[in-house]
């Protein structure tokens, strides 16, 4: 009872004072956070946030007496440190949920060479530092363990801040970004693994009894991993027909997991590896994840990431620099760490053979330090293996003030790097099939999902190709709101089921897209745009940029009706994509869909029906495009590519085609110039395609000799029923003598030519078409080019 009182009422007039307390405070830290992020707009939001807990702390507003008393009173320490905790398996569940464990897999060997150079590095230097802060601090204890904890606060990387961090500058997406994420996941693993040694059951009970507690944590960590899929799969196939699961089954699967992490840190481990390690072991895919994700950003995202940071900078206390030798003491310390990161960085960067420029900023912001650092000194300090209250004060200090020394120097080398960084398309026609492949696939409503997903299946090639692909469900905003609800993440939707904006057909697209990667391994992120046909270009070109997407796939605007003929659909979707066509910096791809490329998803699943698809090459850039996104789908095992590359009959014509006579000289030169060059990369590409594809027996290659467009036309139906799909350029042929003619009658001039005969209703073809087109600087420099 006693022991109660202390806690919740000292005396009267301290009655719920820690729940006072904590509100002040994260009121003030939310308010100054903002007020920052408006007065200093280089610094990065969680700088703005740490900064701003720094400033109502000992070292800023908490000088003041009276309010020192009110945000600093002896019983309150421990409300905030279990609010710390509490924190920290939110942040870190959510952040195993985020991570892309493929890529982590793929990098493993690179990001930890990265985390493992740096480690080495910082525990030299820290070896060298060791006795020289353990004299001129006065401490007393041992001095290894001040060893350890110089080396965990040189080389760890606080994960939470460099992820938000990353986020905010929009580089996340970026190879450097999800490289330096990886890393910093390691170094947390290797920090927490020295953070074990140094806390108090290390200290004060027996080697055999620690073993075994570590086998119950270990235990309970496996126990829960295995639970959640069954649990997760289970709930997934309850929800039929809901968009998200129900709150109180939320409620049960984040109650397991902040059990299972107060238990572990019960037993006197630390559950930060644990909790990410839970969330990274979560079924992708699903409602279940789908809604973990929604709630879990929103709120970590809005509330308890700010809080988080803003305690952290809460915690420092610079009035102890009451000299020089004290202030001497924290710019060693800071030093040290950007030293050890950098020299450690450089060297894998080094050896890795990557460029000294990104090395520099992966060294930076490997050196943002965060909740590692922070746990393994108030450990310390508890466990009192080392005692100096200097030594703590510096180590402290020195936290906060290299994440805030080191977020505005990072976020300037972000902008004078932007053109390295930045977003830079990359053709599929250059690109190595076994890259990763971002595809980002709009719908406007559940009628073409199978056939994307299906594609985007397919175009993953074999099944050890990575592809992240999202998909974007765009639904029209009318007019009569006047609010602003553009969103593109999970997170900033109401999770009830009367949702204003899109309907069921959310909730079909939602099954559509979980059947898809129940059967087929394959995840697809799903997110959703609102607003009216008139800006939503802008919402899809913006989220391609911002996921680096490779290519975009784009829904024809037309749809089969029962007896095979194309109706037109909603105006508003055949601009959005001719805008899309002119302003997107990637390439993009316009599927008419006649439903025959839907059981793609089926075959990658595990049928053994064989799809026969077609690529048609006339030249030119778009088709070089075409045939280069084909090949991608001719390594799939269900899929029978053949390229098929029209020729002009009259050879000795060729030269001259295109060229108008009435032109100038000049002009008439440049032409025929720029036709040859043309002709010529046409050339070298299908040359190279040939000897890596075709004479390796994986695709097929056939060349048909036409002398017109009406020979095209005949050509083209000839083999109108032989495929299920095919796939096209837009154009970028110039006036070439094989499309003559096709394009009096041309209804769609956004397919080109040769697409808009194919998608005719008077052109008796069952396949689907992909008209591909590939980005070029020039395209929105003309806001009309689409129509040529």
């Amino acid at each position: 009872m006693d022991a109660v009182k202390q806690v919740t009422c000292n005396d009267d007039e301290e009655f719920f004072n820690p729940v006072l307390i904590m509100g002040a405070q994260i009121f003030s830290i939310l308010v100054l956070s903002h007020i920052f992020q408006l007065l200093l707009r280089p610094v990065p939001g969680p700088i703005a946030q740490i900064l701003a807990g720094f400033a109502i702390g000992p070292s800023g507003l908490s000088n003041i007496s009276r309010i020192k008393e009110f945000f600093f009173q002896n019983f309150a320490g421990d409300y905030y440190e279990s609010m710390a905790l509490y924190a920290r398996i939110a942040i870190m569940f959510l952040i195993g949920l985020e991570t892309d464990v493929p890529y982590l897999m793929r990098n493993l060997r690179r990001a930890t060479i990265i985390a493992g150079s740096t480690f080495v590095m910082c525990t030299i230097f820290a070896g060298t530092a060791t006795n020289f802060m353990y004299q001129e601090t006065g401490a007393a204890g041992n001095g290894f363990f001040m060893f350890l904890i110089i080396t965990v606060f040189l080389a760890n990387t606080g994960s939470p801040i460099l992820i938000r961090l990353t986020a905010h500058l929009k580089i996340d997406t970026s190879d450097l970004g999800r490289l330096a994420v990886s890393a910093s996941l390691i170094g947390d693993i290797v920090a927490v693994l020295i953070l074990i040694v140094v806390s108090k059951p290390a200290a004060d009970k027996p080697f055999g009894t620690r073993v075994y507690y570590g086998f119950v944590a270990l235990f309970l960590l496996v126990a829960v991993i295995v639970i959640n899929v069954y649990l997760a799969n289970m709930l997934n196939r309850r929800s039929k027909n809901q968009k998200y699961l129900k709150n109180k089954e939320v409620i049960i699967i984040l109650v397991m997991v902040f059990m299972v992490a107060t238990g572990v840190e019960s037993l006197g481990y630390s559950c930060i590896i644990a909790c990410f390690l839970i969330g990274a072991m979560f079924p992708r895919g699903g409602k279940a994840c789908r809604t973990l994700l929604g709630k879990l950003q929103y709120m970590v995202h809005n509330f308890v990431f700010p809080v988080y940071f803003g305690y952290t900078g809460l915690k420092a206390d610079i009035t102890f620099l009451s000299d020089w030798w004290s202030f001497g003491l924290l710019v060693i310390i800071i030093l040290l760490s950007i030293g050890g990161k950098i020299s450690g960085t450089l060297i894998a960067c080094h050896y890795l053979k990557a460029p000294l420029n990104e090395g520099v900023l992966l060294a930076f912001l490997l050196n943002l330090k965060g909740h590692v650092d922070l746990v393994t000194l108030t450990v310390g300090r508890q466990n009192k293996s080392v005692t100096s209250d200097i030594f703590y004060n510096v180590m402290t200090v020195a936290v906060v003030l290299n994440s805030l020394i080191c977020g505005p120097l990072i976020a300037m080398l972000v902008k004078r790097e932007r053109d390295t960084l930045g977003y830079r398309h990359k053709a599929l026609e250059v690109q190595n099939p076994e890259d990763e492949l971002r595809i980002l696939a709009c719908v406007h409503g559940p009628r073409p999902v199978s056939t994307m997903v299906g594609l985007i299946a397919t175009s993953r090639g074999s099944e050890n190709i990575p592809v992240t692909a999202y998909l974007m469900h765009l639904i029209e905003l009318p007019d009569r709101p006047k609010m602003n609800v553009l969103y593109h993440q999970p997170e900033d939707d109401d999770f009830s089921d009367e949702e204003s904006y899109g309907g069921n057909d959310v909730i079909e697209i939602n099954d559509a897209v979980d059947i898809f990667t129940v059967e087929t391994g394959v995840v697809i992120h799903q997110v959703k745009a609102v607003s009216p046909f008139v800006t939503m270009y802008e919402d899809v070109c913006d989220f391609a940029e911002d996921i680096r997407a490779s290519i975009i796939l784009l829904p024809f605007h037309k749809h089969q009706r029962i007896d095979g003929k194309l109706e037109n659909g909603k105006e508003g979707i055949r601009s959005t994509n001719q805008k899309i066509l002119r302003h997107a910096q990637c390439s993009i791809g316009i599927l008419v869909d006649r439903g025959h490329t839907a059981g793609a998803s089926s075959q990658a699943a595990g049928s053994e029906s064989l799809q026969h698809v077609a690529a048609l090459f006339f030249g030119g850039p778009d088709d070089r495009e075409a045939v280069g996104f084909s090949k991608r789908l001719g390594t799939h095992h269900h899929i029978n590519l053949t390229v098929v590359r029209f020729l002009p009959a009259s050879k000795e014509k060729e030269p001259n085609v295109g060229v108008n006579v009435a032109h100038k000289e000049e002009d008439v030169l440049m032409a025929i110039s720029d036709h040859e060059t043309e002709k010529e990369v046409d050339n070298a590409f299908m040359m190279d395609f040939y000897n890596r594809y075709v004479t390796s027996g994986q695709v097929s290659y056939i060349e048909k000799q036409v002398e017109s467009g009406e020979e095209t036309t005949k050509a083209l139906r000839e083999m109108a029923d032989l495929y299920s799909l095919f796939i096209v350029g837009k154009g970028g042929r110039g006036h070439s003598p094989l499309t003559t003619g096709m394009s009096d009658w041309e209804e769609c001039p956004e397919l080109g030519t040769v697409g808009d005969l194919l998608a005719s209703s008077d052109f008796d073809v069952s396949g689907s078409v992909l008209v591909v087109q590939q980005h070029r600087p020039s395209n929105h420099d003309d806001d009309d080019k689409f129509l040529s």
